[in-house]
């Protein structure tokens, strides 16, 4: 039996993991996902609000102001990405002042230090580019950026310094008490039911569906609410040197404009709610909304400089406010963690922590290490010292990633941490391989290979596919499928030959022929592993007459076929 079972690694999970990592408690993170990080926790604004637009009195005001408060601490010991750079809050009316004198008002009542409202003039000075219509602004110097994945796997790699279990691609289904009250919880997982005497519930935009099974006399609803955002290129990043916000007012709410720890510019977000918890997907209709108020507190924003656009959502409930608690016997809410969630993680994080403390009773761990050393970034070397690191490691020598000049050595690094990356996204993450102009274009498939050869996985290029004993790759492909519990295939159609994948960024004359792929394909849904299927890396601008997209119909007939006969179902081709 575990003494503590968090359920979801997102920040607040993570920052409640380290926290509690502190005491004498065998403790385990559960997470559906198959890292940290996965979820609101990945998509954001990457800001640390000052904590001046809380409602007073609010549990979010009071954690906003202490985590905002214990980040720069907390950056210095966990070695993440943080900057105090400030923020402004910008007026462009003067019907609006005593909004703005409101704004500061409730600042102050919530503690928040180094508050003041500065006219045009300083405001000019102090952003070039603050649009004409701005009369006034709220400066807040303790508002400031933080890199939302370092925080986070900086939370979790010290959590599992300090003894803490992670485990992934696990899905809570179902909780109840033990049997004699007070005795603990059952949590029910798709691999297989844990006890545990005390439950935190950390499931982000899930974490009502959990709540309602541990009180369904007190329901909580949690409505998923997104956020679209455009990110520019480094390029635009010194474009604003604050996160600027918009006052709403007259002419409405606007969406932030503010750098990033990474020397980007990011630009969001919408607020629109939707009923699908797993709808992260980007909409044409929000991001027109964010192109056209990103222009109202700043102006001549370079969105042609975009190299990506996202979107993420929030954990919303009615009363806009977070629900940390305890509301049964060993079960604690971290609950409906919105925004400003990431900037009061820290607080989070430690108040959900002496809740567990005094419930269980637990005892200080005399050994508890607080530090963490981040990712070693050549890049911030001298030369000198660079050149001595990669004698000594000729890893740190080899750019893997050209846009963000991402060494192997550090991806390396990042796979062989605990927890590490596991994926090419959990290598982004943590390195930022991936994350520059092309997108991942060009240093994917060099990043797979360091990631098979360091997770002992067999994989085979494409060309070793042609003119090969089909017998010896099938061989191959059962004993790595022989190890894994799941499956996901993913189809490039970039691997196919341009006469019949035209419609692609890269064509390959001497790709693969479809026949030849089509019964490896049904060979590894007979196993009967695979959980998802999709396809990829069709262009329809660079299609001719259709012939990539057809390609990809007969793929999916292909795998819905597959499956009928698998499942006794009839179907029927037109």
């Amino acid at each position: 039996m575990y003494d503590i079972i968090i359920i979801g690694a997102g920040v607040s999970g993570c920052a409640c993991a380290r926290e509690l990592s502190r005491y004498d408690a065998k403790i385990l993170v559960v997470e559906k996902e198959e890292d940290v990080c996965c979820g609101t926790s990945k998509a954001n604004s990457a800001i640390v609000h000052a904590g001046y637009d809380a409602a007073h009195g609010s549990l979010m005001a009071k954690l906003n102001v202490e985590g905002s408060r214990r980040m720069p601490a907390l950056a210095k010991e966990l070695d993440f990405a943080y900057d105090r750079c400030g923020s402004l809050v910008v007026c462009l009316s003067n019907e609006d002042r005593p909004a703005l004198q409101k704004l500061y008002e409730n600042g102050i009542a919530n503690g928040v230090e180094g508050l003041r409202i500065i006219e045009r003039d300083e405001l000019v000075g102090m952003e070039p580019n603050i649009s004409d219509a701005a009369v006034a602004a709220l400066w807040a110097p303790t508002g400031g950026i933080v890199c939302p994945f370092g925080l986070t796997f900086a939370l979790a790699e010290n959590a599992a310094k300090n003894g803490v279990q992670f485990r992934f691609d696990t899905k809570v289904t179902g909780l109840h008490p033990l049997d004699g009250g007070g005795a603990g919880w059952a949590v029910e997982t798709d691999h297989g039911t844990l006890e545990t005497r005390c439950i935190v519930n950390a499931a982000g935009v899930y974490a009502d569906t959990l709540h309602n099974m541990a009180d369904a006399a007190h329901p909580m609803t949690i409505t998923a609410r997104r956020g679209d955002y455009f990110l520019l290129d480094h390029t635009a990043g010194q474009h604003v040197r604050h996160t600027v916000f918009q006052l709403p007012g007259k002419y409405g709410k606007g969406v932030l404009v503010t750098p990033t720890v990474h020397g980007n510019l990011l630009v969001g977000p919408t607020a629109i709610d939707v009923d699908d918890k797993e709808a992260t997907a980007t909409t044409a209709a929000g991001l027109d909304e964010v192109r056209e108020k990103s222009g109202l507190a700043v102006k001549d924003i370079p969105l042609r400089q975009t190299i990506t656009s996202f979107a993420g959502l929030r954990a919303h409930e009615a009363r806009h406010d977070f629900f940390i608690g305890e509301i049964a016997p060993g079960f604690v809410d971290c609950a409906a963690i919105e925004s400003p969630g990431l900037s009061s993680a820290p607080a989070i994080g430690a108040m959900v922590a002496d809740i567990v403390r005094g419930s269980l009773h637990l005892h200080n761990k005399p050994d508890f290490d607080p530090t963490r050393r981040g990712i070693l970034d050549p890049k911030a070397l001298d030369l000198a010292a660079r050149a001595e690191l990669i004698r000594q490691n000729p890893a740190y020598g080899q750019i893997i990633c050209r846009c963000e000049s991402v060494t192997e050595g550090e991806i390396i690094d990042a796979i062989r941490r605990t927890p590490g990356a596991r994926s090419l996204d959990g290598v982004k993450r943590r390195t930022r391989a991936g994350m520059g102009r092309c997108q991942a274009g060009f240093c994917s498939p060099r990043v797979m290979e360091i990631l098979a050869r360091e997770l002992g996985v067999d994989y085979v290029l494409a060309k070793e596919i042609q003119g090969s004993n089909m017998e010896s790759i099938l061989e191959r492909m059962d004993t790595f499928l022989y190890h894994c519990r799941d499956a996901y295939i993913t189809v490039c159609t970039d691997v196919f030959s341009s006469a019949f994948a035209p419609g692609v960024s890269a064509p390959q004359s001497l790709g693969l022929d479809p026949e030849v792929v089509l019964p490896l394909l049904k060979h590894v849904l007979r196993t009967r592993k695979v959980r998802g299927f999709d396809i990829c890396e069709i262009s329809p601008r660079f299609d001719q007459d259709n012939t990539t997209a057809n390609l990809g119909a007969v793929i999916i007939f292909a795998v819905i076929n597959t499956l009928c006969r698998m499942n006794g179902l009839e179907y029927a081709a037109e």
